[in-house]
């Protein structure tokens, strides 16, 4: 009789990645192989609270029985057929994404900095062939601390030194503005801009949310100017700040949305950029495309993303357990947090550098079942699922608590 394969524990796995993975990622020492709703589960059997959601990719939560039922109904059908033909799923994915988001036409594509690059190329296309911008002159004004990506193009305009430092020559045609600073904005647009690219809250650089009525104003402006408001909700959008864009906390409609992560649920990879028709009719055959881009699965996993959205539950929930996330926040505030910002159901909580760094904080919550992800210096983020439930917030931040006092 032969025996089943051993299962190797999660340092035999973390320690044969080493030789074989790109150094690319210092992810936390957790193994993960089973996972449902808010929670996940290692090798060993060990659960943990998902407090991060796959940086809101995983929105509404792990293996989300629609969204598993819509891809095992797709698997059985069709997977891929390339743009080269049509499929029988794309229409109604793009049809209902652009009623969701308020606008008129959407492309479909893969990832979120593909997103990004989509919709620079558009704003860009835009720019000389309806705004007139002189060819090969078009800037696109973005802000300081941004995070949209890694490609060589959104690189060229980080200020991250992480992510820029080696990888030059860079991309030329952009403008770095402070973010939140809407007078900065307005001397840095001038007629050659096609668009003003920005995150409603930026993520990455630690849930940063701007004054009320900036966004309002990056509106405001760009419409007197003449060039495009292009809203990076990649991470923002789809529910996680308890409004289905987080540019509507101020009602504010963009000309482009670039949408990823929790568009492909957790699943598959899908992104999309949504914009006016105006906008996206400035693309052709053949000047911008990819193979998987709305392929079928994508289309089919997607439309059943936006169906769960079309209720409203899940922004509703985002707001009401946002709630419960900053309250226990608020109470935490002296007792080793030195800040926070949140909006929904995410959060950056700066912690006191003298209990250590976001990385140490994650490690220790870790070890607690709570698995949550730093950003910069001291800071970590919380973006639990939109199916967390507020006796699951609340442990989370009771762990958080004992962490912090060194309770445990």
């Amino acid at each position: 009789m032969t025996s089943a394969p051993r299962t190797r524990s999660s340092a035999e796995l973390i320690a044969a990645e080493e030789p074989v993975l790109a150094h690319n990622y210092h992810p936390l020492p957790v193994v993960v192989a089973r996972a449902e709703g808010a929670w996940v589960e290692d090798v060993e059997g060990r659960k943990y609270l998902d407090m991060l959601a796959g940086y809101s990719a995983l929105n509404f939560g792990h293996r989300h029985p629609a969204l598993i039922e819509a891809a095992h109904r797709q698997l059985d059908r069709l997977t891929l057929t390339s743009r080269a033909f049509h499929n029988d799923r794309l229409a109604e994915f793009a049809e209902r994404l652009a009623a969701l988001t308020g606008l008129d036409m959407v492309l479909p594509m893969n990832t979120g900095a593909e997103a990004v690059e989509s919709g620079i190329k558009v704003a860009r296309k835009w720019a000389y062939d309806v705004k007139g911008v002189p060819a090969d002159r078009a800037t696109i004004v973005v802000a300081a601390d941004n995070f949209h990506g890694r490609t060589t193009t959104i690189v060229s305009f980080s200020t991250d030194d992480t992510a820029r430092a080696g990888f030059g020559p860079f991309t030329p045609g952009f403008r770095v503005v402070p973010y939140n600073d809407l007078a900065a904005l307005e001397e840095a647009v001038d007629e050659t801009t096609a668009a003003v690219l920005i995150e409603p809250i930026q993520g990455e650089a630690g849930v940063v949310i701007p004054d009320d009525g900036y966004l309002a104003g990056v509106r405001e402006l760009t419409r007197r100017a003449g060039c495009l408001f292009v809203a990076d909700e990649i991470q923002s959008g789809l529910g996680r700040t308890g409004r289905t864009l987080a540019v509507e906390h101020e009602s504010v409609v963009p000309d482009v949305v670039l949408l990823g992560k929790a568009l492909g649920g957790g699943i598959v990879p899908v992104s999309a950029v949504a914009a006016r028709r105006e906008v996206l009719q400035v693309l052709h055959p053949g000047e911008h495309g990819s193979t998987f881009g709305g392929n079928p699965l994508a289309a089919a996993v997607g439309t059943a993303v936006v169906e769960l959205l079309e209720t409203g539950e899940f922004q509703r929930r985002a707001a009401e357990l946002g709630v419960v996330l900053r309250e226990g926040l608020e109470a935490l505030v002296g007792k080793g947090v030195t800040g926070f910002r949140s909006r929904g159901l995410w959060a950056g909580v700066d912690v006191d550098p003298a209990l250590g760094t976001g990385r140490e904080v994650s490690e220790r919550l870790m070890r607690e079942g709570i698995l949550v992800k730093d950003t910069h210096g001291s800071t970590v983020r919380l973006a639990p699922p939109l199916t967390v439930t507020a006796d699951e917030l609340r442990e989370a931040l009771r762990t958080l608590e004992k962490v912090l006092s060194r309770q445990v």
